[in-house]
């Protein structure tokens, strides 16, 4: 199983479209600035896609 999951993402964001976009410009972010929202050991995933995808998860990533 995949996580977290799309329906939980879903959750927070509301459109898959969005959901795309706050991500990839939160990854993006998080290698050029190597900046991170929570302990490089707290994240699960290796990879800043990933790592994005549990920030919005875990509601650290707010919308406007």
């Amino acid at each position: 199983m995949i996580y977290p999951s799309i329906d939980k993402l879903l959750n927070e964001v509301g459109s898959k479209y969005l959901l795309v976009n706050i991500v990839s410009k939160r990854a993006k972010e998080m290698i050029e600035l190597n900046n991170y929202q929570m302990k490089e050991s707290e994240y699960i995933s290796k990879k800043p896609i990933g790592r994005a995808l549990e920030e919005v998860a875990n509601k650290l990533i707010h919308l406007q």
